[in-house]
């Protein structure tokens, strides 16, 4: 167990974030991934979010489809026939079973098919990366999507990060709980460290602090 030892005259002048500093990063660790995956794993069914670019194709009836509609702000869509159907939160089988119920009612047996082009994606479903890194980004998620893969979306660490000091907070759905886990990202880019890699999921949330010294 590592303890610091602080005279009581600095411990005055000293604020709590460079005590926790001194601590570490804190937090559980995640196991390492491999920086190739040996089986790609199935990733959660997307889901629409605002401002995704999607494609609806209605067989035989391509009139009533379109080739590019975007998901307004408000997570609605417009198309032939169909006017303010809600879109996000659903998966492109949902879309395409909902709008297939409305076209019902003007032909027979329609099928639909929704085909996301250019995707945002619900916050549920992205990788946040913020604090000291070169571009702080909020990053879709793919599947297999480790630490590094974010990394190198962000352009790395900035000068002056405390990689070994990030931490990752992660939402845990069986428990309903947030928790934070330590990275160590300095040893993963500056050194090389295969151990420090970890796999993210969808939501994840990187903090990176700078240094104090």
């Amino acid at each position: 167990m590592r303890i610091c030892t602080l005279k009581p005259a600095i411990l005055l002048g000293v604020s709590a974030f460079a005590l926790s500093g001194c601590m570490g990063g804190g937090g559980a660790e995640l196991p390492p991934a491999a920086f190739v995956s040996t089986g790609q794993t199935q990733a959660e069914d997307y889901v629409i979010g605002p401002l995704d670019t999607l494609t609806i194709f209605v067989w035989r009836n391509p009139e009533l489809g379109a080739e590019e509609v975007q998901v307004r702000p408000d997570g609605r869509i417009t198309t032939p026939l169909i006017e303010d159907m809600v879109a996000a939160g659903k998966t492109p089988a949902m879309l395409a079973d909902d709008i297939s119920v409305m076209l019902g009612q003007y032909i027979t047996d329609p099928r639909v098919s929704v085909i996301v082009n250019e995707f945002s994606g619900t916050y549920a479903q992205r990788v946040r990366v913020i604090g000291a890194t070169e571009q702080p980004a909020s990053i879709p998620y793919r599947a297999n999507m480790t630490l590094l893969d974010a990394m190198i979306e962000v352009g790395g660490l900035s000068e002056f990060a405390a990689g070994n000091r990030a931490r990752l907070v992660r939402y845990d759905r069986e428990s309903g709980q947030q928790r934070e886990y330590a990275l160590r990202i300095g040893s993963l880019l500056r050194r090389g460290d295969t151990s420090a890699n970890v796999e993210l999921r969808p939501g994840d949330v990187i903090i990176i602090p700078e240094s104090m010294f």
